[in-house]
């Protein structure tokens, strides 16, 4: 039987739902005939009934083995949205999660109110919040990270989005020069006695860039003393759920005048904002 493009959706489908939630599968199917092989909804209304080419159905058939053993969908395409923009993502590096958009735009508001000039963005991984905030803004804009191979691919972010950050190698705050402006992360956050309840996509991401010993809370804690030691106005960090209290609690006996949680959609806490 020759296989349309409308079979293989169908097929495609029904093979997703065998790992993912039915719903799940549905759209996911769908961003592997957007993004991964640029077919639209509205060219499928069009051309649907046409045979798929041999090399289209052995693309498929490669995702689907890589996708059944719990590659992430972003690390098979290559790269991932972040407000609207395309940001290369690799094993080396984290893929963006809707909730770092509200890291970025606590980080507008603080940065707007305190009216700075500078920031930094401590762990930055792929780069999606550096290079998001240096197109959002006038701000001076670096970056740091412990990984060689994560800050190879925010370079080339950067690059490919037109913007010029200033890359610096090594731990939190080490390698930024002062003055400091505004310090923004999305550090590791994850209690390593939760790894054996996460979903199995996360075992593709770099463990280093989500276990943080003390219950996910040491290396936020480390930044919010370097920053508050080197006189930062102000840091807004992602944090987990339900670490809001206990970090509000460090962050003010370390020396933070005021400290702010955001939560996300979920009602979780995600966003420490502390004030000097």
């Amino acid at each position: 039987m020759t296989q349309t493009y409308h079979r293989l959706r169908a097929e495609l489908t029904f093979a997703l739902a065998g790992f993912l939630d039915p719903e799940e599968a549905q759209a996911e199917c769908f961003r592997w005939f957007e993004e991964g092989l640029g077919l639209s909804r509205s060219w499928m209304v069009v051309h649907g009934t046409e045979e798929v080419p041999a090399g289209v159905r052995r693309k498929i058939r490669s995702w689907l083995g890589r996708r059944r053993k719990g590659e992430p969908w972003a690390y098979i395409l290559g790269w991932s949205l972040f407000r609207g923009h395309r940001f290369q993502v690799t094993p080396a590096t984290l893929i963006p999660r809707p909730e770092t958009d509200l890291v970025v735009e606590a980080a507008l508001e603080v940065g707007r109110r305190l009216k700075v000039e500078d920031c930094v963005d401590v762990g930055t991984g792929s780069g999606i919040i550096a290079v998001s905030l240096a197109l959002e803004t006038g701000w001076k804009v670096a970056a740091s990270d412990l990984s060689p191979g994560a800050l190879k691919v925010a370079k080339r972010n950067a690059k490919q989005l037109g913007v010029a950050i200033q890359f610096q190698e090594g731990s939190l705050l080490d390698p930024v020069p002062d003055p400091l402006g505004l310090v923004v992360a999305n550090l590791p956050y994850v209690d390593p006695a939760d790894q054996p309840d996460l979903q199995r996509e996360l075992a593709f991401e770099p463990p280093s860039a989500l276990f943080a010993p003390d219950r996910g809370l040491a290396l936020t804690t480390a930044l919010l003393v370097q920053a508050w030691s080197r006189k930062a106005p102000a840091c807004v960090l992602e944090i987990g759920a339900g670490q809001g209290g206990e970090l509000c609690r460090r962050a003010m006996g370390i020396g933070w005048r005021k400290t702010l949680i955001h939560q996300d959609l979920a009602g979780h806490d995600r966003i420490l904002v502390a004030l000097a």
